[in-house]
Parts: C-alpha cells; sequence; structure tokens
C-alpha cells in the first residue's frame, strides 16, 4: 500500500496523526516499545509518525489504531472537529498531483453496509421513513444538486459535496432541477 503523506505536507493529516497518536499512548500509559510490540511496527516509525517526520501506510496506521484500542479514523481525524461525519481529510497521495484519497467521513455500523447508485428523474423525489435506531447513511452527490430532507429541514447538495447522518428519522431526496441528480448511497446498519 502507497504511503500516507509526505512529511512536506505537514499541515493536514500527519500532523494530526502525530498528535492524536502521542495523545492515546500518553493515556494509555504505553510506551513506545511497548506499542511497537502491541502493533508489529518498529519504535523508530513510531518516533518517526509522533514527530510528524514519517511517511507511513494507511495499513500500519490501522495497525497503530488497533493496538491503541481505537480505529483508524480516530488517528486522522482533526482533534479540533467534535464529529466523525464531516472529517474531509486527504489520507493518501499518489505518485501523480491529482492522485488523493480524501476520507470524508464516518459512521457506526453493527452489521451491515450497502452502497446504492441513484438517480433521480428530473423533479422527482423519494420519501422515506425513519429506519431504527442507529441506522445511518452516507451520500456523495456525483452530478447534479440533491435537496435532502431530514426530519422537515432541507439543504441543497450540489455535485461533490456530501452528507452523514442518522436515518432513523424521516428523510426525504428531491431533485429540483431540470435534469437528473446522481449520487452515491452507502447505508450502514
Amino acid at each position: 500500500m502507497s504511503n500516507i503523506l509526505h512529511s512536506q505536507e505537514r499541515d493536514d493529516v500527519l500532523m494530526h496523526v502525530s498528535g492524536n497518536l502521542k495523545k492515546r499512548r500518553a493515556e494509555l500509559g504505553m510506551s513506545q516499545t511497548a506499542l511497537a510490540e502491541a502493533s508489529g511496527i518498529s519504535r523508530r516509525m513510531i518516533v518517526a509518525v509522533e514527530r510528524g517526520e514519517a511517511n507511513i501506510s494507511l495499513s500500519s496506521l490501522d495497525k497503530l489504531a488497533s493496538a491503541l484500542g481505537v480505529d483508524f479514523v480516530e488517528l486522522v481525524r482533526d482533534p479540533n472537529r467534535t464529529t466523525r461525519e464531516n472529517i474531509n481529510e486527504i489520507t493518501w497521495r499518489g505518485n501523480k498531483p491529482e492522485s488523493v484519497a480524501t476520507l470524508l467521513g464516518s459512521a457506526p455500523a453493527a452489521s451491515e453496509a450497502q452502497m446504492w447508485r441513484w438517480c433521480l428523474g428530473a423533479g422527482d423525489h423519494y420519501e422515506a421513513e425513519p429506519d431504527p435506531a442507529g441506522w445511518h447513511e452516507m451520500l456523495f452527490v456525483t452530478d447534479g444538486t440533491l435537496t435532502l430532507g431530514l426530519s422537515g429541514v432541507y439543504t441543497d447538495y450540489p455535485a461533490g459535496t456530501f452528507a452523514i447522518y442518522s436515518s432513523a428519522q424521516n428523510y426525504a431526496y428531491l431533485n429540483k432541477q431540470d435534469k437528473p441528480v446522481l449520487f452515491i448511497r452507502n447505508v450502514l446498519s
């Protein structure tokens, strides 16, 4: 797997990883050596990550998170953001400038995840009843503008934007345009 980020790009997720890793390790009273043994990641790499000077793979971050008893999102998200629904951090860069992966957000899931491709024709809509408690949806609009209604509050999401929300409420998808709207829908239960 490719590296997460290069150290010269310290203004984004690599600095979050550095701070989150140090904080969590301190909360557990765990030494760098103990973390290295628990995760299978070298102590030298852990030191470099904590200094914000390392290029580290996504799979290695998963191993560190597991050893610390947290998930991947807890290591990479901005600690100043209070929710997991809007992370919006570049967590991988490739060799080409346009090659990036952005972790948009996260929602809890216990048993199932579904991915849907939706298209609503001009003026069409979909009204939904609340799902069971604990269910969530993640939408990413790929073309057009989706109007999302959550418990009677309507918000427009143009192409390139996303929403993450509990679907244990009345919700609706509306297309107010004269052309189709396309979006990806993930359902998490």
